[in-house]
């Protein structure tokens, strides 16, 4: 009995329903609501033109729950809460949903969308005691529309003073240099503090942005005064950073250069040595071939006319110039006699002569004994 009641009550409600939402879609385009929604953006509202809102929660302006006339039908990212006499009866996803009339009762609707609430300008207090103008965006979703419906009065202004709230007591943490440097950190306390305060709610909130802070004129200028500081501070050190590397450089320049000054005095002074040894020895080869030369022509025939013809050479030659070496002259006795010298030369060197042969004769027993 009760499904024919509610068949036939269907069947009768129908018409009904379809002429009232056919009379309310023919409203939504007419003079009235042109008229709403152009008051209502003039003031600063972004409105859809196809809904008519008439519920303001916070900054966020809400959809007014529909009539039931039999038929709803529930928009995409929607939810109606359904009441029957009263009491939460359903919730009515996106669709086409049958309802009855006057006996159920669409209480509350909730939009599933993420939405953005602008926090207002406030005043807030700093750790070192500075006092602070700051405001902000909150962009919350709703995730249980049952919750937010039932869990608390206007939610979205219950957020948004929560939001408020938070921020005051999070920025009363930081000092006033620490609210500019670790602003992603104070964003993140402030969306897990209302998380955790709304978790009853049936909403959460996405992200929270600082939008501006700002501090009284005396210490906005005081911070433009340390800021121009310590840019001249930054200059400071860059030039005598820079002065510090230039005389670094000139002084490495200076002992390379001094380190190839030695390396090539060094390879002079190497050079003029190797240069040196070379020519000594040189010359020694020549003057060991020279009296190689000499001796075999000496001991050939006719050598000793040949030695006592180089000594009168030499002999006359050596006392020409005596006088004009200086003048101190030291001349032996007979110095006109030129064959007297010669022979006393020849007796010189047949003395050495001499000698020479009969060391090796001495030197031979000697030698056979060590043996």
């Amino acid at each position: 009995e009760g499904e024919k009641l509610e068949k036939d009550i269907f069947q009768a409600v129908i018409p009904m329903a379809l002429t009232v939402y056919a009379w309310r879609i023919a409203l939504r385009g007419g003079v009235v609501r042109s008229q709403v929604v152009r008051s209502l953006s003039t003031s600063g509202k972004v409105l859809d033109p196809m809904r008519l809102p008439d519920v303001f929660e916070g900054n966020v302006v809400r959809r007014k729950p529909p009539a039931n006339f039999g038929i709803v039908i529930v928009p995409q990212q929607w939810n109606y809460i359904v009441e029957r006499f009263g009491r939460f009866y359903r919730k009515l996803d996106p669709g086409l949903h049958v309802l009855i009339p006057i006996v159920d009762n669409i209480t509350y609707v909730q939009c599933l969308k993420e939405e953005a609430i602008s926090i207002p300008n406030q005043m807030a207090i700093t750790r070192d005691n500075v006092t602070i103008h700051i405001d902000g965006v909150l962009y919350v979703k709703v995730e249980d529309a049952v919750a937010a419906s039932y869990g608390v009065e206007s939610p979205y202004r219950a957020l948004s003073l929560l939001a408020q709230t938070t921020m005051r007591s999070e920025l009363g943490k930081l000092k006033l240099d620490e609210t500019f440097e670790e602003r992603e950190t104070l964003n993140a306390r402030i969306v897990e503090a209302i998380n955790h305060a709304s978790a009853t709610w049936g909403l959460r909130c996405m992200r929270y942005e600082i939008r501006d802070i700002q501090p009284p004129a005396n210490v906005r200028k005081a911070m433009e005064l340390q800021a121009e500081a310590e840019r001249r501070k930054r200059a400071q050190i860059l030039d005598s950073e820079g002065e510090q590397q230039s005389e670094v450089n000139v002084a490495d320049g200076q002992k390379r250069a001094a380190i190839l000054a030695s390396e090539a005095v060094k390879m002079e002074q190497v050079n003029h040595a190797e240069g040196e040894a070379e020519a000594i020895v040189a010359r020694a080869q020549a003057t060991a071939k020279g009296i190689a030369l000499l001796a075999s022509a000496i001991g050939s025939a006719n050598g000793r006319e040949a030695v006592a013809l180089r000594l009168a050479e030499q002999y006359i030659h050596a006392f020409g110039n005596i006088a004009k070496e200086g003048n101190t002259i030291v001349i032996p006795s007979g110095a006109s006699d030129v064959s007297a010298m010669v022979s006393q030369a020849l007796a010189i060197f047949n003395t050495i002569q001499s000698q020479s042969t009969s060391r090796p004769a001495e030197s031979s027993p000697d030698h056979e004994i060590t043996k």
